[in-house]
């Protein structure tokens, strides 16, 4: 909230008044609450899969035992440093982590709409992606799938509580 925003609330009473300094984009990008006419549209935050296997920085590839082939490597806190996929998982037992990780794997924010993602998914050929917050911190990772299936299934409840088609209806202001 801007500073007058901040001070008029406080000239009508308010007394627990805060002014979020990084904006509305930061805001979002932690997955907090929104209000307004796009609260309600889909995004990557919602449907990211939040049990994502994670690894360490000096751990060896031999002693993963993951239900997957992505193993994302992280600091103490949480936050991204790389990603192990099949082929990497693939090597020597006794290869460290840091040997065969990808040091520089694209995240995206939790803000993301699944519209942008699915796109974003299609146009790169990626067939999965990492969410992060704004610190860098995982959240979990969407697939290509995740986007289409969620998509189709928030269709489907939007038109099951609404007379109009979906861009019709947002389409009017």
């Amino acid at each position: 909230m801007s500073s007058r925003a901040a001070w008029r609330l406080e000239s009508l009473g308010f007394s627990n008044v805060y002014r979020y300094f990084a904006g509305k984009t930061d805001w979002l990008g932690y997955d907090l609450p929104s209000e307004g006419e796009l609260a309600g549209e889909l995004r990557i935050g919602a449907i990211a899969h939040r049990d994502t296997p994670t690894c360490r920085l000096g751990q060896r590839v031999g002693d993963l035992h993951l239900p997957d082939d992505l193993c994302v490597v992280v600091n103490e806190q949480g936050v991204i440093l790389g990603d192990l996929r099949a082929r990497a998982l693939r090597a020597a037992p006794d290869t460290p982590v840091e040997d065969v990780m990808d040091p520089g794997p694209s995240t995206y924010r939790p803000n993301v709409s699944a519209k942008e993602m699915a796109h974003h998914l299609l146009e790169s050929g990626a067939s999965r992606v990492l969410v992060a917050d704004g610190d860098g911190r995982l959240i979990g990772w969407i697939s290509r799938d995740d986007v289409t299936r969620a998509l189709d299934e928030h269709r489907h409840k939007h038109h099951a509580h609404h007379d109009g088609p979906v861009l019709a209806s947002t389409a009017q202001s």
